[in-house]
């Protein structure tokens, strides 16, 4: 069994299995999920988990050179989008703000999207793999 890191088994298989520059996506549990992508549903409830507590967990295990976040954010969930810029502060990726309905189109070509219980508007992510050498 494991001893520390992602429990849950399909966020660490698909982390592990991503190659510099794959995108995965965590969203709030209106986001609509492509057919086609793999969804993980961690939502249990309403608000758990949230998307920053989920977030924070895959920032920890996951080497992210972009993050994409909807221009709606900066107006609608502007809490969410200063604890997105904190978490990120040390490491410094791109951020890009495209608009809400780009960002559900980009959802189409990530490995997974993992749905949390977060009902705030908005709280929508796209990661960007890095590269964990030099």
């Amino acid at each position: 069994m494991k001893k520390q890191g992602i429990l849950n088994s399909d966020i660490s298989r698909v982390l592990s299995y991503l190659g510099h520059t794959d995108q995965i996506a965590v969203g709030d549990c209106g986001l609509p999920i492509p057919d086609e992508t793999e969804r993980i549903d961690l939502a249990l409830a309403f608000g758990i988990p949230t998307f920053m507590q989920t977030l924070t967990i895959i920032a920890q295990d996951m080497k992210i050179e972009k993050i994409i976040l909807a221009e709606e954010i900066k107006t609608q969930n502007p809490e969410i989008l200063e604890q997105v810029k904190a978490l990120f502060a040390d490491e410094a990726p791109e951020m890009t703000f495209i608009s809400h309905a780009a960002l559900k189109e980009c959802t189409k070509t990530c490995k997974a999207v993992i749905r949390t219980g977060e009902t705030t508007p908005y709280a929508n992510i796209i990661l960007q793999a890095g590269c964990i050498f030099a």
